[in-house]
């Protein structure tokens, strides 16, 4: 394979390290337990305002499943809402957390005197901390935890339409489609998948990742090592170009490195240098690049705790700060502080001397992320940028939202529609951006512009109900923003490559236009806009320009500012005159924060109820109802009504599409809409329904007329004859089955990828594969049956563990089963094989032994196996139909009855020898198509020498995930359903992979159904099979538990047959993993 340009690698790196930072995000939120997470996640704001904002934002994370409930959660302001520098603002917010864990009342060690925690939070809060004591049990505790800190305040100003949301918020549709019912992601949510990943390199020490909520750095954090007890930042190698206006580190030629990544000692820091500067220094690379500041900067150890003793005791500098109007950099001045080279500079810096002395004596490390892609979202265009680029496959373009038929509307197939409302008449060009809006009829929006938090009413009240008309043109940006005090909204606007920074006499524009002349053409003086006094310039962020009217003046008078009206200066230019008058700058300081949060709130709320009530009046209930009652809910006075309302439209679901839509799935919806109604007790009771109807429908797919006899033994009563009884019907019963026996042994099977799909309901609804294997275990058949008539009527069961049970009343056989029967799997053999309503057992008995000689919970299909065992031997008995593919089938029926649910493979993978390719298709019958793999000697002898087979101790039972993933599915959860087509999209690349004897791409097949398995349920492992995988990561090109998951038999696919033989002595050894390793054989024979 050729080398690829870093362009198309980083493309394909961006899609895969999203997707595997985001199954690590779900993974850490679902078990925190087993995946840690981080303790605290603190972003700072620029108000406290802002900071209510923030605090919103995070609660609506917590409740979609971002960040797990046990993570502290605070958003922190500046100080009196004044600039303080990112510094000063990082120490600042973990003082502000240090106060917060006390108002929590958490444990923070021995108290020195009576004083609690709250009072020790007070003190820390006014500064009066002065018992040495008191402040190092607070220190002892924050150094403890492992904190994500995010800088996410400031203004904004050159994403102005993000100001109202913070720029940390704004929409990012990454992967979108792959949970098209839940929220639209944001850039905030990605920055946490990719931190999430980030965690694993502090391990047990304590710490703190600091990150900024403008850039979306996309690498593979989970391998990120970080030096123990030290600080370390985060850099890339960046072109020379690029480097002159960004931070620069040198860092030492020595160092580790592995080719992906590499760890040097910092040696200095450089602002925006010149090649001069960057040749004096020694920063540039071999290759002529240098190492850009990415600003993310990680601290662990006794670094870390330096700096929460210097954060605890940081009030006074604070408060000195502020009152002389300085400012302290994080990544100027507080990272000087552990780069010697910059300490005689620091010392004359704010704080300089503080930091020197607190920090000083620890070193700053780079961690170089060779393949880091670097996404900054600094403006507007760049924004679209990350849209439309090479990033755009992606990109989700519409989103929870509601959009016209193309006949009656002109949206542009590249335009983003996110969270919103589209009427009829509305035209959207190429790649513009539309984001929580509702946009009424003959509205037209051009290309590559953005609109963000609109709601332009249909009809203009005030020109006698006239269709409104407004055009937003091409690279234009509109938005609304709610004041305090003021009961609307103000439109704004303003060109997408606007810089508001930008003055008057320096090429600074409106709209598009440089000022100049929209001043002469409009005919507005300098005076209209500033004031003499202003200092910053005469710009577009302090410019007087927004005029707060009623809505359609606001909206009329934007047309004339954007030099679009047709209409003269002199209609428009005295109203916008004699209006009250804002600029972004005081917008941006009088944002009515709660109002936009309850008004963003409701308008999700309505689009998730207009879309759940169309999937339930029009539909097939395709739909997540249960994901978008959760939105609805947000409507804290009518959500729950709502909800009620739809259950009202469920009784007539089914009969309306009985011939299409499964029962179970109609019941399922209902057993959620009782949920989001708050009647738990009504839901728990129709949920065996549920269960009741995937039996029926399993049964129904899998064997005409059968499901009559299911649940009920009828004729028992009339067939039982009494063993002392004699029966006058003896002619009719074959004479040569009195004595007749058989015996039926069985290997197990271990599967490689496609599990999940072979289960109902899904395979009753769609098609699915599996490749698996069989194999013999220790040189035997582990599994067994032996069945054989008698002369004494009645059924004698017994089992390898001693149990034993004499059926004589038939009538006892019938489900429900206690699922502590150890009988219920023969039980119900003798059900689905109708063995019990055959004339058979009138004149003799019958004998059933079995056996499973491995271990419980194993994992390697054992149940199923036996019961395929049990159903084949009953068949030859009976002289049924005894073929593997009616065996498999019956089987399914079997679990149903057993109420323990599951697939066809594990009967396929015990009942057809060798490795093979499984695929079913839904329909009635349900139809299987098994293809044998006609391995070759030198794959079966390469999986033999690389195959590791290993017990790992830990007891699963299949069904208690089984039950979790089904009811996923039942739901239509969106990333459960991607899940399972992939694990049947790579049960067909396995495929091509073993016949071309390609072992190792099996192995990078077998660790993506391992991430997949654990999407699915994240209980499906656990820390000590995590445990076990780690230790083995090294010698393996895959591992994976076998079937559900949750423990039993694992897999280790050894790199090579050295590394197998070492990993195997290796296993054997460890006394503290404690696992044993099986001999096993791939089972060829019929």
């Amino acid at each position: 394979m050729g080398k690829r340009s870093a362009r198309s690698r980083g493309k394909a790196d961006l899609t895969d390290v999203l997707r595997k930072s985001w199954y690590r995000l779900r993974l850490s939120v679902r078990h925190p337990s087993r995946v840690p997470t981080w303790d605290a996640i603190v972003l700072t704001a620029a108000s406290p305002e802002q900071a209510e904002l923030f605090d919103w934002q995070l609660r609506r994370a917590k409740r979609m499943g971002r960040i797990a409930g046990s993570t502290v959660t605070l958003a922190v302001p500046d100080p009196d809402g004044k600039r303080i520098g990112s510094g000063t603002a990082t120490l600042n917010a973990i003082l502000a957390l240090a106060r917060h864990y006390g108002d929590l009342g958490v444990d923070l060690g021995p108290k020195v005197g009576n004083r609690s925690d709250s009072e020790f939070a007070s003190s820390l809060l006014h500064g009066k901390l002065n018992n040495e004591a008191l402040l190092l049990h607070m220190v002892n505790f924050i150094a403890k935890r492992h904190i994500l800190l995010l800088h996410a305040g400031g203004d904004s100003k050159r994403v102005p339409w993000a100001n109202p949301m913070g720029k940390v918020f704004l929409p990012l549709p990454y992967m979108a489609p792959d949970d098209p019912d839940g929220p639209v992601p944001l850039l905030f949510d990605h920055i946490l998948a990719i931190s999430s990943c980030a965690r694993q390199a502090f391990k047990n020490e304590g710490g703190i990742l600091i990150m900024t909520g403008d850039v979306l750095p996309c690498f593979d954090a989970f391998t990120m090592t970080l030096p123990e007890g030290s600080s370390c930042i985060i850099t890339v190698p960046i072109t020379l170009d690029i480097a002159a206006n960004h931070g620069v580190i040198v860092a030492s030629k020595t160092g580790t490195s592995d080719g992906t990544h590499s760890v040097s000692l910092v040696e200095d820091l450089l602002q925006k240098p010149s090649v001069e500067e960057l040749v004096e220094h020694k920063a540039i690379l071999d290759d002529g690049r240098t190492l850009l500041d990415t600003g993310i900067i990680a601290i662990r150890g006794k670094a870390w705790e330096d700096l929460a003793l210097l954060s605890c005791s940081s009030q006074p500098m604070i408060s000195e700060l502020l009152r002389s109007g300085k400012e302290m950099s994080l990544y100027e001045d507080l990272v000087a502080a552990w780069v010697p080279a910059k300490h005689e500079w620091l010392r004359h810096r704010p704080l300089g001397p503080e930091l020197v002395n607190r920090l000083g004596h620890k070193n700053m490390f780079s961690y170089c992320a060779c393949d880091l892609s670097f996404l900054h979202f600094g403006t507007s265009s760049e924004v679209l940028d990350h849209l439309s680029g090479a990033s755009s496959g992606l990109v989700g373009r519409r989103h929870l939202c509601s959009i016209p038929a193309t006949t009656v509307s002109d949206i542009a197939a590249s335009a983003i529609i996110l969270s919103s409302k589209i009427s009829p008449g509305v035209s959207i060009g190429e790649d513009s951006l539309i984001h929580d809006s509702s946009i009424s009829g003959g509205i037209q929006i051009g290309s590559q512009s953005i609109v963000v938090g609109v709601n332009i009413p249909d009809v203009n009240d005030n020109a006698a109900n006239e269709p409104l008309k407004f055009m937003l043109p091409d690279r234009h940006c509109l938005w609304e923003v709610p004041l305090v005090g003021y009961r609307g909204k103000v439109i704004v606007y303003c060109g997408l490559h606007d810089n508001p920074k930008n003055s008057l006499s320096l090429d600074g524009t409106f709209c598009g236009k440089p000022w100049k002349k929209v001043l002469e053409d409009l005919e507005i003086q300098e005076t209209d806009l500033w004031s003499p006094k202003d200092t910053q310039g005469k710009c577009l962020w302090n410019a007087k320009i927004f005029p707060i009217l009623s809505y359609f003046e606001m909206l009329s008078l934007a047309t004339w500012l954007m030099g679009l009206s047709n209409q003269g200066n002199e209609l428009f230019l005295p109203l916008w005159r004699r209006s009250y008058r804002v600029s972004l700058e005081e917008l941006h300081r009088s944002i009515d924060f709660p109002q936009m949060c309850t008004g963003s709130g409701n308008h999700q709320a309505d689009l998730a109820a207009g879309i759940a009530k169309a999937s339930l009046s029009f539909g097939l209930l395709g739909r997540n109802l249960s994901q978008l009652c959760e939105e609805v809910l947000q409507k804290e006075a009518s959500g729950v009504e709502i909800c009620k309302d739809f259950l009202a439209l469920c009784p007539n679901i089914h009969v309306k599409n009985s011939k299409v839509l499964p029962r179970s799935r109609a019941y399922q919806v209902q057993v959620d809409l009782l949920r989001a109604s708050n009647d738990e007790l009504a839901a728990c009771e129709l949920e065996k329904k549920v269960w009741a109807a995937v039996a029926d429908e399993t049964a129904s797919a899998v064997r005409y007329g059968f499901k009559e006899h299911l649940f009920e033994s009828s004729n028992l009563n009339r067939m039982h004859t009494k063993p002392n009884e004699s029966t006058s019907i003896d002619h009719c019963v074959d004479k040569s089955l009195c004595s007749r026996m058989v015996k039926v042994e069985l290997p197990v099977r271990v599967d490689f990828v496609g599990g999940w799909s072979d289960t109902p309901p899904w395979s009753l609804e769609r098609a699915g594969c599996v490749l698996n294997m069989a194999i013999t275990l220790e040189g035997s058949l582990p599994i067994g049956t032996i069945i054989e008539t008698t002369t004494n009527t009645g059924v004698f069961l017994s089992d390898d563990i001693g149990n034993q049970l004499c059926i004589e009343d038939f009538t006892t056989i019938a489900t429900p089963f206690d699922s502590n029967d150890p009988f219920r799997l023969v039980k119900s053999a003798l059900l689905v094989t109708d063995v019990i309503h055959d004339k058979i057992l009138l004149s003799v008995g019958l004998k059933i032994k079995t056996w499973a000689n491995v271990p419980r919970g194993s994992g390697l299909g054992t149940s199923s196996i036996l019961a395929a065992a049990v159903v084949k031997g009953l068949l030859q008995i009976s002289n049924g139909d005894d073929s593997n593919e009616n065996i498999a089938r019956l089987v399914l029926v079997l679990e149903q009855l057993m109420g323990t649910g599951g697939g066809w493979q594990d009967q396929i993978g015990g009942l057809y020898p060798g490795i093979k390719f499984t695929s079913s298709f839904p329909g009635v019958p349900l139809r299987l198509q098994v293809i044998p793999l006609l391995a070759s000697p030198q794959l079966v002898r390469e999986l033999h020498q690389r195959l590791l087979v290993v017990f790992t101790g830990q007891v699963r039972l299949a069904h208690q995930v089984l039950q979790k993933v089904v009811t996923r599915y039942l739901r239509r959860d969106n990333l459960l359903v991607s899940s399972i087509k992939r694990l049947a999209e790579l049960a067909k690349i396995g495929r091509e992979a073993l016949m071309n004897c390609d072992v190792d791409e099996l192995g990078e097949i077998m660790m993506e159904a391992w991430r997949l398995h654990q999407e699915l349920d994240p209980y499906c492992s656990n820390e000590f099979v995590d445990k076990l995988f780690a230790f083995a990561d090294r010698y393996c090109c895959g591992y994976k538990l076998v079937g559900a998951g949750g423990g039993g038999f694992a897999l280790l696919l050894a790199k090579d047959v050295n590394c197998a033989e070492e990993l195997s002595n290796l296993l054997v050894q460890n006394l503290e993993l404690d696992v044993k390793l099986y001999r096993w054989n791939i089972y060829l024979e019929n």
